[in-house]
């Protein structure tokens, strides 16, 4: 799946886990799930926020480098007054990396972070292993090599390379970005980098730097990259009111949270919080002044402690709906049959042993209801009504593969 066709079904309340594209059904379900996303141009840290990178980069740095340094290479006046009264987030993620410090003094510790594809290695499954034991007390015999390759390393993303409007080159696809210190790899952030967004997809760390809250410094370092490589957005993932391992996601803030009703983004107001408490599924109240029309990203940006960061499973907590059509499921954001009439399924793409064909030709289905349940043409108008009818230019259905 190309980047940008993932990006279009992540705004449309689309997630993955591992090569598994799933959407919840946020009316029925007990613990409804929202996506949520940042403003990095117009995200401010918060005290704690920058003590936890401050308090990371001493430890990485030391303070007899801190010293020496600040003797061999001494910063101007101008220099100082800035360092003390603004706080550039960007500056400050990368202050502690090995390639932004001078030599010599040699830093007390040797810290990188870099992004690398997302294939299966040795030295990634030992600190998942660990994370699962340890933070999810999972049992070892529960932990597989496979498992992990299943749900975090080579998705069915393309890795590619995408020039935005303003010229700048973005990578596109699904990374690792692995943290090192002195040479070990300590934790890994699985990130989509999208055209629109950083999508964050889970983050593990060991258990030796628990006590430096890696989940907010791996939270950080995204929105980072997210203003650096031009992404303006930061995803972090499915917001679960109910569940108290997700609260960390809205201590960064300006957020949006997006009307599964409507697919429009709503800001993130201490109101629209408010209200979850009151409420399972959350139907908002949209006024003039909270509804956001979507932003595209080459418009100009305004200028935890919970560190369990992972898509939270959807679970069984509804009954299954297997069997039962689409368009009587209560699903917000669901075109109705009426609406699903005047798209244009029938040239859908299908591929066939040699070559493609239209789903009509194929079907044979003019003139058939799409209300006509578990007909091909209402199983292909189920499709569409859930990835959305712009994304049938995009479609190719291939009924032969597993």
């Amino acid at each position: 799946m190309s980047p940008s066709s993932y990006q279009t079904l992540v705004d449309r309340c689309w997630r993955r886990s591992g090569s598994l594209l799933y959407r919840p059904n946020q009316r029925d379900a007990c613990c409804p799930h929202y996506t949520i996303r940042l403003d990095s141009g117009r995200f401010r840290p918060t005290r704690d926020q920058r003590q936890t990178i401050n308090r990371f980069n001493k430890y990485v740095i030391g303070d007899v480098y801190a010293k020496e340094a600040a003797r061999l290479y001494p910063k101007s006046r101008e220099q100082v007054r800035k360092r003390d009264t603004e706080f550039d987030l960007v500056e400050r993620i990368h202050e502690a990396e090995s390639v932004s410090l001078r030599q010599p003094p040699e830093p007390a510790h040797a810290f990188t972070a870099t992004l690398e594809p997302d294939d299966f290695t040795e030295e990634k499954f030992r600190v998942f292993e660990n994370y699962q034991q340890i933070v999810h007390q999972e049992s070892p015999s529960s932990i597989s090599r496979e498992g992990f390759r299943r749900f975090l390393c080579s998705s069915t993303l393309k890795r590619e390379k995408y020039t935005a409007p303003d010229g700048r080159e973005r990578q596109l696809g699904s990374f690792h970005h692995c943290y090192r210190l002195d040479g070990q790899l300590v934790a890994i952030g699985v990130l989509d980098l999208l055209p629109d967004c950083v999508s964050a997809v889970y983050f593990l760390y060991h258990e030796s730097i628990h006590k430096f809250s890696p989940g907010k410094l791996g939270a950080l370092r995204e929105i980072a990259l997210a203003i650096e490589g031009g992404y303006r957005w930061w995803y972090p993932g499915f917001y679960i009111h109910t569940c108290p391992k997700m609260r960390y996601k809205i201590d960064f803030s300006p957020q949006q949270i997006l009307d599964p009703n409507t697919l429009e983004w709503v800001n993130l107001t201490p109101d629209i919080v408010k209200k979850f408490d009151d409420h399972g599924y959350l139907d908002f109240e949209r006024n003039e002044e909270d509804v956001v029309k979507t932003v595209s990203s080459t418009e100009e940006a305004i200028p935890i402690e919970t560190e369990d960061r992972e898509e939270a499973s959807d679970g069984d907590d509804t009954e299954s709906d297997e069997g039962a059509s689409l368009f009587n499921s209560n699903m917000p954001g669901i075109p109705s049959v009426e609406e699903m009439n005047l798209v244009d399924l029938d040239h859908i793409a299908v591929r066939i042993s040699r070559g493609y064909c239209y789903a009509g030709d194929l079907f044979e289905w003019h003139g058939e209801s799409i209300g006509n349940e578990g007909s091909a043409k209402a199983m292909v108008a189920e499709l569409v009504a859930a990835v959305g009818p712009d994304f049938t230019r995009s479609l190719c259905l291939d009924f032969k593969r597993s």
